[in-house]
This record gives structure tokens, sequence and C-alpha cells, in this order.
């Protein structure tokens, strides 16, 4: 049973305090003001346990990686499902409505006062400029050329849309990637930012997509798809977010996402819960406008809320429709596998709340390897031009960039 105690609420995070511990996963949940770090290992697990209420029996912290498809059927895959496993965390702080809030068992709580204090305890040095030799996997004739091809795939009705991505590379040698996250948290304000650490393993994820939301046997999922560039004139970006409003391809990208995701919940919802609240709703980044849908459900009886992850992950935005068949192509047309990106971060709590983001606008840092992989897309549908679909993973790989240039 984990003790809970109230926290001095007004000291700033010390990234640099994180250095010695080799798990954690921090989430911010913007639009709630709220966030949660889970620190150090008192267990893993495969899937949280949950109340018949659809409350977690612990803090559980989850990095679910794309080639996990949850209860899809994988027999076509050429890379085998990986296993998930969730953290249960040694200690929790937890920043909501005003307060900071840590949970920890008795025995561990002086530890955990101890190593709070020292995470409050100044803020984090920023480190000085430094920019990186970004490579680019797949070059922009090769990009447009798999456009085409995909397009074909289209256009035999074999599927109506499809999240096609590729990937940058950089050496990092001498990356800190504490400082690069809490610039790169500064400059970006994601709403569903995380900062994730296995081994040596790093994710720095500035996503402004949550896939799922929980309160108790209620879900909430928000695809976005829909992009534009922000403007430093007011009339010029009010025209650029009336023009994303106004787009029909862009809705459609939008609408057949929601379509899935629908689908997809439906196969766990109690009858008739399974609404729309918002329909292709333009929401301004300090760098993008994005375009965004809300459609919640009520759990079916017997359902828990990780049965919501299970029936609807890889996430709809990230995949296409179909969404079997879109993956099929998805692992031809890609290189490599996508691992974490275009997964989930996220967490479910004993209050009967939980969140999980989309893995988008991350650098994926590998310490030992002194490598950074950073992974952008867009929906290839058939109104699309393949030109302005390789200026668009160029727009949200550059947000990435620019913060990443400043934190080294």
């Amino acid at each position: 049973m984990r003790t809970t105690v109230a926290i001095d609420p007004t000291g700033n995070i010390d990234w640099e305090a994180l250095r010695p511990e080799s798990d954690f996963l921090y989430r911010v949940i913007a639009d709630e003001g709220r966030a949660v770090l889970g620190v150090g290992v008192k267990a893993w697990v495969e899937a949280p346990e949950f109340d018949g209420a659809g409350a977690a029996k612990d803090w559980y912290f989850g990095a679910l990686e794309y080639e996990w498809t949850g209860a899809l059927d994988r027999a076509s895959a050429r890379t085998p499902s990986p296993r998930p496993s969730w953290l249960v965390p040694k200690w929790v702080l937890e920043w909501t409505k005003g307060q900071v809030l840590l949970h920890a068992e008795e025995q561990e709580l002086t530890e955990a006062m101890h190593r709070v204090d020292e995470l409050l305890a100044r803020p984090t040095c920023e480190g000085a400029t430094r920019s990186f030799p970004w490579t680019l996997c797949t070059g922009r004739e090769a990009y447009i050329a798999q456009v085409h091809t995909l397009l074909k795939h289209i256009q035999r009705g074999d599927i109506y849309e499809i999240n096609y991505c590729i990937e940058r590379t950089t050496p990092a040698v001498g990356f800190d990637p504490f400082q690069a996250f809490a610039r790169s948290l500064a400059n970006s304000r994601a709403p569903f930012a995380g900062f994730h650490r296995r081994g040596d393993r790093f994710a720095l994820c500035a996503s402004p997509e949550r896939y799922l939301a929980f309160r108790g046997n209620t879900v909430k999922g928000q695809p976005m798809k829909g992009t534009r560039p922000r403007s430093l004139d007011p009339m010029k970006d009010r025209a650029l977010a009336l023009e994303l409003a106004a787009d029909p391809k862009e809705r459609s990208e939008n609408i057949m996402a929601l379509d899935v995701m629908r689908n997809d919940l439906s196969r766990i919802a109690a009858s008739r819960t399974v609404i729309v609240d918002a329909l292709c709703e333009v929401i301004p980044f300090p760098h993008v406008h994005q375009m965004i849908s809300t459609v919640s459900a009520t759990l079916g009886e017997g359902y828990t809320p990780y049965d919501a992850v299970r029936a609807s992950f890889p996430m709809a935005s990230m995949t296409g429709a179909p969404k079997i068949r879109a993956m099929q192509l998805i692992e031809s047309a890609e290189l490599g596998t996508r691992g974490l990106f275009s997964g989930s971060l996220g967490f479910f709590a004993p209050d009967g709340t939980g969140d999980l983001n989309v893995v988008i606008r991350t650098a994926l840092f590998d310490a030992d390897q002194e490598r950074i992989s950073l992974r952008t897309g867009s929906a290839i549908t058939a109104r699309c031009e393949p030109e302005r679909e390789w200026e668009e993973c160029t727009l949200k790989a550059r947000s990435v960039i620019e913060a990443l240039d400043h934190v080294a």
C-alpha cells in the first residue's frame, strides 16, 4: 500500500537529478494541468490490473512499441510482436491541481523523499547550443516514388489511407538527453510530452497527440490528422488555420482515422455509447496547427481499460484504413521497424485515471550507440500530392530538430 505525501510545489524540476536512475517515465497531461513521473523498478508486469470500477490496482507506466499489435492478428508480419512490459515504479511524483504529491510505500518513503528533494532542489542548467548533421534514410526521390506506389494500392481499393513514415538519424557524441529534454519541453510546450528511459535508451517526446484517456470505465480517443505551419503574422496565422479547417483532403484523412478509432472502441464498448464529441477541430500549437477529433465510449461489462488499448493499438492515426492491410503495406514500404515511434507512452493510476500519448515528434537516443533517430510521416490518401506530403514530413521534423539544436 502506497502512502501519499504532499510536497512543496515551488521547486523547479532538475532533470539532472534523474541521471542515476536507469528506469523512469515522465508524462505531461496539459489539458488536465497534470504531470506524473514514475521512478525505479518495484516490478515489471505484462499487463496492468484493475478493479471493477476501472481503477488500476497500483501505478503502472508503459512504453508500447508500434510492433506490439494488441489483439490484432499478426500472422502475416515479418517481425514478431514484442511483449509489453509495464513498470510498477518504486515511487511516483504527481503534479495536479496546484499540488505536488509523492506516492511511495512506507519502506521506500525516506529514500523517495530524499530523491524528490534533489529533483526539485534547483532548475536544470540549460546546455550550450549545438547542431547535429542529420542524414535522411529515405531521400526525396525515393520517398515520392514510394508514395506513388502506395497511391496505386489506394486506386485499386486495397486501402483508403496509409500513414507512411521516414527516418532521419545523426551521430550524437556527447549528447545530453537530460539537458535536451529540459529545453525541448520548454520550447515545444507539447501537451502530451514524455521523457522515458530504459537502460541506455531514451525517448524525448514532444507529442501533441493523445491516444487514449481514461476516467474509470470511460475512454476517450483523439486521433489527429491535418497539419499547417504557424505564422508570426496574426492574420496569416489565422488564414492558415481556416485553410486547414476547410481543406477537404485534410478532413477526409481525419475522419477516416476517426472512423477506425470508433470501430476499434465499439469492440469493447457498451451498446450505443460510442460518441463523436468533436469533429475536425483545429487547435494551434507552438509550431503548427493540427486537426483533431474526439470520440468517447463507456467500457462494456467485463472489459477493463487495458482492453481498450488492446482493441485499438496501434492507433488509427499511425496506421491507416483498413488497419491490417495498411499495416502490411507499411511494413513493406518503410525501412526497418518503427519501435517506440508511433507507439505510446502512458500510465494508469489507482484513482481510475489513465493517459496514453502517441509517440510522434520524438527523438530516440541510444546512449550506447551514441545515435539519435527521428521519424516523421503523413497520411497518404487519393487526394494527396506527394511533394506536399514530403514537405509535411520535413515541417514536423524541423520542429523537433530546432529544439535539439539548442540542447547539446
